[in-house]
C-alpha cells in the first residue's frame, strides 16, 4: 500500500479542441507526442515539501481544435513540469468529445497509461486539466502512482518562486483552497468510519472506535480552514499598504504603466531595458511573482512608473487569480497596459487571447493597451510578417538585443495621459521647487527667463494648477 505525503499539488487546465465529428480511431487512440523528453540536473526545495526529482508521464485530452493545438498544449505542460523540477519521460494525448467524468481519459485507456508508466519507470502522472477529487483517486488506484493535475502543478511552481512575504502568503492561500476539497485518506485501510459500537445495539462507532481516516481528515480540514482565514486577514492588510502607495502616486498625478503578458514572454527583461531595474531574468515559467515598480522619465521630463507583474498562462487557476488579486490590481489601476507577447512562441495569438481572459477577470480589459512583440531576434521572418499584418499598431522589439527599445519608449510616452489644465505663470526664482515639480508632473510647452522669474507655459493636473494660481499671468487657453 502506498502512502501519500502531505498533499502534493501539481497541474491544471483543459487542452483546447472541439468542432466537427471525431473519427472513431482518433477518439479511441492514445497519441504519443514526440520531443517532450527533458533532462534536469537540479532539484529545488519548496517551502511546503521537499520536491524530489520526479519522473513524469504527461496525459492530455484533445477535445477541440487541431492536432497542433493539442500538442502545443502538452508541450507547454512539459515546460511547466520541467520548471517544477521533474523529468518528462512521455507525453500522451487522447481525442475525446469531453474528458471522462470518472478517469479523465477513457477507462479502457487507463490500462494503456499504466503500461507506459511501468515501462518508463515513472512515479507521477500529470494531467493537462483540472481533475475532480474522484478522478484523482480513480486514476491513482488504477495506475498505482501519484496523479496530479495542471492546477496543482502551477501552484507548485508558484510556491517555488514566491520570495516576498505577500507572494508567499498568496501562494499558500491558493494551495490550501485547492487542497481543501481534495483532502482524503490514502488506502482502503484508512476507512472513513470503522463501524462497531460503544454499547450493545448502538448505532455508529463510539469514542475510540472511529476509524483513523475520519479523525485525521476532520482535524486537517479544521486546521486548513483556520489557516485560510488567517492568510486572508494578512493579505487584506498587505492590500491596504499597496492601495496606500497607489493612492499616493495618484495624488501626485504620476501616470502608471503596467507590463503584463504571458509567462516567459520577456516582461522583466523589458523592464530592465527601460529602467535599469536589475530584476531577475530567468528562462523559466513564472520566474516573476512579486511585482516590481520602477520610476521612469519621459523625454519631456515627466515622471511615470513601470510595474512588472506576474505572468499569465492559458486557463490560469482561479485560485491563483483570486489569491493574487491585490497584485493584479496593479494592472487594473494602471493608465496603460504594455502587453508583451513572445514572438518566437508557436502560437502567439493564443497567448494574447489567454492574457485578455485574465485581464477581463481583474477588470483591466478596458484600459488602453500597447501590444509589444518581443524576442524578434529568435522569431522567424515569416511569423513576424504575419504578426505585423495582424497587429499593425504593435511595437516589435528584442529585449535581449536591445532592438526597438527607443521606439517602445516613445510609444509608451505618447500614450501617457496628458495633464488637464493649461497654465501660463511667472514663478519667482526662489520657487525653484515649484518649477521642478512642474517639470516632473506636467508637460512644459514653453519656458523663458526674465528679470521677474521663470515664465512657464505648461499643462498640469488640477492640484498643481491650484499651486500655480498665485503666479498666473493669464487664463488657460482652451
Amino acid at each position: 500500500m502506498r502512502h501519500q505525503e502531505s498533499f502534493v499539488p501539481t497541474a491544471d487546465e483543459e487542452l483546447a479542441a472541439t468542432t466537427g465529428e471525431l473519427e472513431l480511431e482518433d477518439r479511441n487512440a492514445l497519441r504519443r507526442v514526440s520531443g517532450l523528453s527533458t533532462e534536469l540536473t537540479d532539484v529545488t526545495e519548496v517551502e511546503y515539501r521537499q520536491l524530489r526529482l520526479e519522473r513524469v508521464v504527461l496525459v492530455g485530452v484533445w477535445t477541440e481544435g487541431s492536432v497542433t493545438d493539442a500538442e502545443n498544449s502538452l508541450t507547454e505542460l512539459a515546460a511547466l513540469a520541467e520548471t517544477a523540477g521533474s523529468q518528462v519521460l512521455e507525453g500522451l494525448i487522447q481525442r475525446r468529445t469531453r474528458p471522462d467524468p470518472a478517469t479523465y481519459i477513457g477507462r479502457g485507456k487507463v490500462d494503456d497509461l499504466g503500461t507506459v508508466v511501468l515501462s518508463t519507470g515513472a512515479d507521477t502522472v500529470i494531467c493537462d486539466g483540472e481533475l475532480s477529487p474522484s478522478q484523482l483517486r480513480n486514476l491513482e488506484q488504477r495506475t498505482k502512482v501519484k496523479v496530479v493535475d495542471r492546477t496543482a502543478l502551477i501552484l507548485d511552481i508558484f510556491a517555488q518562486h514566491a520570495k516576498s512575504k505577500e507572494g508567499k502568503a498568496q501562494v499558500e492561500l491558493a494551495q490550501l483552497e485547492y487542497l481543501l476539497p481534495r483532502l482524503r485518506g490514502w488506502g482502503e485501510s484508512l476507512s472513513r468510519q470503522s463501524g462497531g459500537s460503544a454499547r450493545v445495539g448502538g448505532a455508529g462507532g463510539g469514542v475510540g472506535l472511529r476509524g483513523p481516516g475520519e479523525t485525521k481528515l476532520e482535524t486537517d480540514r479544521r486546521r486548513i480552514r483556520t489557516r485560510i482565514a488567517r492568510l486572508r486577514r494578512e493579505i487584506k492588510g498587505m492590500r491596504t499598504v499597496r492601495q496606500t502607495k497607489r493612492s499616493r502616486r495618484s495624488r501626485n498625478a504620476v501616470p502608471a504603466v503596467a507590463i503584463a503578458g504571458y509567462t516567459n514572454a520577456g516582461k522583466s527583461s523589458l523592464l530592465n531595458r527601460l529602467t535599469g531595474a536589475g530584476v531577475l531574468v530567468e528562462d523559466a515559467l513564472f520566474a516573476t511573482l512579486d511585482p516590481t515598480t520602477r520610476r521612469a522619465y519621459a523625454a519631456d521630463g515627466r515622471i511615470y512608473t513601470l510595474s512588472d507583474t506576474v505572468g499569465f498562462v492559458r486557463h490560469l487557476p482561479h485560485q491563483i487569480v483570486e489569491a493574487f488579486r491585490s497584485t493584479l490590481e496593479e494592472v487594473a489601476d494602471a493608465d496603460l497596459v504594455v502587453h508583451v507577447v513572445d514572438g518566437a512562441h508557436p502560437d502567439p495569438e493564443e497567448q494574447v487571447r489567454a492574457v485578455h481572459e485574465v485581464l477581463a477577470e481583474v477588470g483591466a480589459d478596458r484600459l488602453p493597451e500597447l501590444l509589444v512583440v518581443n524576442k524578434t531576434d529568435a522569431a522567424d521572418e515569416e511569423t513576424l510578417l504575419r504578426l505585423k499584418r495582424e497587429w499593425p499598431e504593435a511595437v516589435f522589439v528584442s529585449a535581449r538585443a536591445g532592438r526597438g527599445i527607443d521606439e517602445l519608449r516613445a510609444a509608451i510616452e505618447s500614450r501617457l495621459p496628458r495633464p488637464a489644465v493649461e497654465v501660463r505663470a511667472v514663478l519667482p526664482y526662489d520657487r525653484g521647487d515649484l518649477v521642478a515639480r512642474v517639470h516632473q508632473r506636467g508637460e512644459v510647452l514653453g519656458s523663458t527667463h526674465t528679470g521677474e522669474g521663470t515664465v512657464l507655459h505648461v499643462r498640469v493636473d488640477e492640484a498643481l494648477a491650484a499651486e500655480l494660481a498665485p503666479y498666473r499671468v493669464m487664463e488657460s487657453a482652451r
